[in-house]
């Protein structure tokens, strides 16, 4: 074993007697976070405005602070992003994560100097975990690949904004440097397929022991290493044993991935996001990532199916339920309060606390990563039927994973009154205006992960017979605009209710 091996084992002990102090007292953990976050915050604006020196309970908190997403929060990020300070948080932020928007452009998720350490620190600690768990730390003396965005940034009103996957590659620990792959100058190239090509040429004759990134990405990445070396991944990496993700759902890529591979490799999930990393996979027995309770950040839970009531009860660590959906709403040291993040969570273990992401709490896609809402669909196909004469009566989206050719795709089931002339130009059309809509389906089909929209017809009053097959025609049901599976697809297809 390795001087750099031994010293990861240590250092793994000693993080992880660290994590089980915490996570052995939950409860009082969250609520240490909890007066924390309200004392430092309660001298600006939204501490003033929402009474913070006068909460000194949750139930205080829970009075005084309603729930909101980025739209009803944008009228204090907005002050943050014109360079005004004091507003969400003490101080100004570090850096601005700047994400795809919903209904107002792009989002811009506050960084904050007492936040960043966390997303560095919870990205090691994983690592450290798994070496502390299995023992299996030879892959430290190993070449490490990252694939990211590009760690160049852009700078607003003096604060340094970009994608935090490039924002984090600013602070990856000087011990991991020499491993670390791509190399600066590969990981700045704009074009993604003209990037994968050069990390493909940097690395294939590298010794590869860690691999981490979306799924979909790394895919493309072993797929072009495949077709230049002719060899199986595990062929060309010898020492490659272990995958780093998060983003989307492993399952639906883990047997492609393993054939591209040729054997098993152990993996590591995580729960990162712009506005917190939430969660990483601290066992690979268990199920479910280990909650961060610790992090700078509470947490409240909200029963998804009583969401959207008028005033939903909000729960605590110490108030949840094994196997019930919830939205996870967060506050943060980074100025984030009562902040529904749209994710969806259910617990897998009580003690310790640990989740999986369970979907979104309104409908969406992100097979790939790419976060598609209702809103961005209803908009592209508003502006692809501009000027055409074509009437759309109803329609819904769904993406083809695992397509019988070619690249995985969006696929758009559409009852038309009025019918493009051609079919394929109106789902060009549909495709470029879905790419306006959003940043990262735009990234997927730039950088070859996608293919261009289908689009099929759906026969006269067909969504009418899906839902009647489904027992839900008429009253206040409604067919979802896209779903990130294919059950209605399926449906579609077995009742017969597309066009041949």
């Amino acid at each position: 074993m390795s001087l750099k091996a031994l010293v990861a084992k240590l250092f793994a002990a000693i993080i992880y007697n660290k994590t089980q102090k915490w996570a052995k007292n939950p409860v009082e953990t969250q609520q240490k976070v909890f007066r924390s976050l309200v004392e430092r915050a309660s001298a600006t604006a939204f501490g003033k405005d929402h009474g913070f020196d006068g909460i000194k309970t949750f139930a205080d908190f829970a009075e005084k602070v309603p729930v909101r997403d980025y739209e009803e929060l944008r009228p204090y990020i907005e002050k943050v992003v014109k360079g005004q300070e004091d507003i969400l948080w003490p101080g100004k932020p570090l850096y601005f994560a700047k994400t795809s928007g919903t209904t107002s452009g792009a989002k811009y998720i506050p960084l904050t100097q007492d936040s960043m350490p966390y997303h560095i620190k919870a990205a090691r600690n994983a690592i450290l975990s798994y070496i502390h768990e299995t023992g299996n730390a030879g892959f430290v003396d190993g070449k490490m690949i990252f694939l990211q965005g590009s760690p160049e940034l852009d700078e607003k009103n003096g604060v340094k904004f970009g994608r935090l996957s490039g924002i984090v590659a600013h602070y990856v620990p000087g011990y991991l440097q020499r491993n670390r792959m791509p190399s600066w100058e590969t990981n700045t190239i704009d074009d993604w397929e003209t990037k994968v090509d050069a990390i493909v040429e940097e690395t294939y004759k590298e010794d590869m022991t860690v691999i981490s990134g979306i799924p979909s990405w790394v895919q493309m990445y072993f797929e072009k290493l495949q077709q230049k070396e002719g060899k199986l991944i595990g062929d060309i990496f010898k020492n490659f044993s272990l995958f780093i993700y998060g983003g989307v759902n492993y399952e639906p890529y883990r047997a492609k991935f393993e054939s591209l591979i040729g054997r098993k490799v152990d993996s590591i999930e995580l729960f990162p996001a712009s506005e917190g990393f939430f969660a990483y996979q601290d066992s690979q027995k268990e199920k479910g990532m280990l909650l961060l309770l610790d992090a700078g950040i509470f947490y409240e839970f909200i029963k998804a199916d009583e969401f959207f009531a008028e005033n939903p009860k909000r729960y605590t660590i110490g108030e949840v339920e094994l196997g019930v959906n919830y939205a996870l709403i967060i506050s943060t040291n980074a100025g984030l309060w009562a902040y529904n993040i749209g994710d969806t969570v259910q617990f897998t273990s009580l003690s310790p606390y640990r989740v999986i992401v369970s979907g979104r709490i309104k409908h969406y896609i992100s097979a790939f990563g790419e976060h598609v809402i209702g809103k961005e669909v209803e908009l592209a196909l508003k502006e692809a039927v501009e000027g055409t004469g074509v009437v759309v009566n109803e329609f819904t989206v769904a993406p083809q994973i695992n397509p019988a050719n070619g690249l995985p795709y969006h696929e758009w089931f559409i009852e038309f009154d009025k019918a493009p002339e051609n079919i394929t130009d109106f789902a060009l059309r549909l495709d470029k205006a879905m790419r306006t809509q959003n940043v990262y389906y735009d990234d997927l089909i730039a950088g070859n992960i996608l293919r261009t929209a289908v689009l099929t017809p759906v026969v006269k009053n067909g969504f009418a017979g899906y839902m009647k097959s489904i027992g839900k025609l008429g009253g206040q049901n409604k067919l979802p605009r896209l779903s990130n599976d294919r059950k209605i697809a399926e449906i579609l297809e077995k009742e017969n209710l597309i066009k041949s």
